[in-house]
């Protein structure tokens, strides 16, 4: 195989990060290998996956680089800016660096990364996975996630434009697609925002984010929000598996600590 064709891999499991990036490559028709993480056995610590990924999370990508040498890739945006900088060649879901678009493109994908997804993880851990009600936390983060579902509506609404940078739907559209999809599980209400709304079933539509979505499995976000003891269910389960994860981190910080 020559060093300029795709030999990836994608490390990932059901969650809006996850999906990026097999959204990503669905959009660009790039082959790719799938291998799922079970996080809720921290398969994702496991020291195999720790030397391609250090921080122990997904999703994590790994390909041939151009001097025939594997290269590792995390963190989502990371991610997605390796794969449009080198396969994205006809600008496709991106925009040729050094436009205004390019920059634009990277303001909404940072937005998303360093905003919107860090503000609705938290909304998620309080609302669901947090071992007792706190209702300061819940307020907190559903507010500021609604805060910035208000910027992304206002943004599409005020310049009538069907993606976030204008007429072309990039990776920028791509990193926000599977948390907006998701606002119910933080206890937000799309509706309020209809011009974001909109954006969403426009992006559903897409072929790529319809293949991408259920990658390693079936994007059932919807059909359990609807479901009320399903979903309750569903957060019961998640929540003893992260708060074990979170035991297991701090008795492994204190234990470091202790050998220093």
């Amino acid at each position: 195989m020559s060093s300029k064709e795709p030999s990836i891999t994608l490390y990932t499991t059901q969650t809006p990060n996850g999906i990026k990036i097999s959204i990503t490559l669905e959009e660009l028709g790039i082959p790719y290998t799938v291998h799922k993480i079970d996080i809720s056995k921290n398969t994702q610590k496991e020291p195999w996956f720790l030397a391609i990924n250090p921080n122990g999370r997904i999703p994590a990508l790994t390909d041939t680089f151009t001097d025939g040498q594997q290269i590792n890739l995390f963190e989502s945006g990371s991610i997605m800016q390796y794969l449009v900088a080198r396969y994205d060649k006809d600008y496709k879901i991106s925009y040729p660096p050094g436009t205004r678009e390019f920059y634009e493109m990277n303001n909404w994908l940072f937005f998303q990364n360093a905003g919107l997804g860090p503000m609705q993880g938290q909304a998620n851990h309080f609302t669901r996975y947090a071992p007792d009600i706190f209702e300061y936390g819940i307020s907190r983060y559903q507010n500021e996630t609604r805060r910035l579902y208000s910027v992304l509506n206002t943004h599409l609404s005020s310049k009538n434009i069907p993606y976030l940078t204008g007429t072309k739907c990039t990776i920028a559209d791509i990193a926000h697609w599977g948390w907006i999809a998701s606002a119910g599980w933080a206890g937000v209400d799309i509706d309020e925002f209809p011009a974001l709304k909109a954006w969403e079933d426009r992006m559903a539509a897409r072929p790529g984010v319809e293949k991408g979505r259920h990658v390693p499995d079936p994007h059932k976000i919807k059909e359990l929000l609807k479901d009320k003891a399903k979903m309750e269910r569903h957060a019961a389960e998640a929540r003893k598996w992260v708060q074990a994860g979170m035991k297991e981190d701090a008795e492994k910080a204190a234990s470091a600590k202790e050998q220093k």
